[in-house]
């Protein structure tokens, strides 16, 4: 039974990457923004899949919670912000371009993974010392071995990250207020 398990997991990893890809591409395609939106949660889900299978429970758990979560209730939101006056007035941006780079990067995405599935992934055994991870889980706790570097190595990330999102979130609210039919 052990033998199995390794094709288990490798089975699995690639069909949530492959329902991750297929799920973005449909995301990007439909013309319904509420449609892309849900989409787009099919496509965390199947992240957060791949965090598990890879053994990072908690930044799964994290990718469920934050992003398919709390940041798709603000984008439906934002959309539905968006959206208020006459239904008539959505006008699709998706045009022949878009569609054309839209494939193109598709076509870039799997020609990467087919070399990568010829050449071979690069070893990760040399990128971090065996049992770094447990020391660092023990020393600070599992919550502070990812809050740790977040807050301190990559504060600017983080923080500019925040403030794009505010910014965002006031300027629908700004564009909703405009179309609003009864905004004076």
């Amino acid at each position: 039974m052990g033998q199995h398990l390794p094709l288990f997991y490798q089975f699995h990893f690639y069909l949530f990457g492959v329902l991750a890809i297929v799920s973005a591409l449909t995301f990007i395609t439909r013309k319904s923004p509420v449609a892309s939106a849900l989409w787009l949660v099919v496509t965390l889900f199947a992240i957060a899949a791949e965090y598990v299978l890879l053994n990072a429970q908690f930044i799964g758990a994290l990718q469920i919670i934050v992003y398919a979560g709390a940041i798709m209730v603000v984008f439906l939101f934002v959309i539905m912000l968006l959206n208020l006056g006459d239904p008539k007035e959505f006008v699709e941006i998706r045009g022949t371009g878009a569609k054309l780079l839209a494939g193109l990067t598709g076509l870039a995405v799997i020609a990467e993974v087919g070399f990568l599935s010829i050449v071979g992934l690069p070893s990760t055994e040399h990128v971090v010392e065996f049992g770094y991870m447990d020391n660092l889980v023990v020393q600070y706790g599992a919550v502070g071995a990812l809050a740790k570097p977040l807050f301190r190595d990559y504060v600017l990330a983080f923080e500019l990250t925040a403030i794009l999102l505010l910014i965002a979130m006031i300027g629908a609210v700004v564009i909703g207020r405009k179309r609003s039919p009864d905004a004076s």
